[in-house]
């Protein structure tokens, strides 16, 4: 369970830490769009609260609960990013590789959860 979320904690963390320095080229890679006026702010407090999820979901000795929240944000994330490209509305050119990192991400701590969930019946 540690590894696949270690490694989410980290780039999510490391995400947030982007947002909040460069905003504007963020969300241009990542939508393909720019920021303007209070969009920069938004940026911003997404980052805040994407570094808060990276340093809350740190794994512990019982981590289920971080693993939860980390796969739900995960699949919601994926969802979202994959419904704006497929429908035309975003086109940054790192879209579709976040999008497939979530999905593969989300796999992953899908996986492990149902692993350690079958080692404690």
């Amino acid at each position: 369970m540690r590894r696949p979320l270690a490694f989410a904690s980290v780039t999510e963390g490391l995400t947030g830490l982007l947002l909040l320095a460069f905003p504007e080229p963020v969300v241009a890679l990542l939508l393909g769009g720019d920021l303007t006026g209070s969009g920069v702010a938004a940026a911003r407090v997404a980052g805040f609260a994407i570094l808060a999820l990276g340093v809350a979901c740190w794994p512990t000795r019982e981590s289920s609960t971080a693993s939860i929240g980390m796969l739900v944000y995960t699949l919601l994330v994926a969802s979202y990013f994959f419904a704006l490209g497929a429908g035309g509305h975003a086109s940054g050119v790192l879209l579709w590789p976040v999008v497939a990192y979530h999905a593969a991400l989300a796999l992953a701590l899908g996986a492990n959860m149902n692993r350690r969930h079958r080692i404690a019946k």
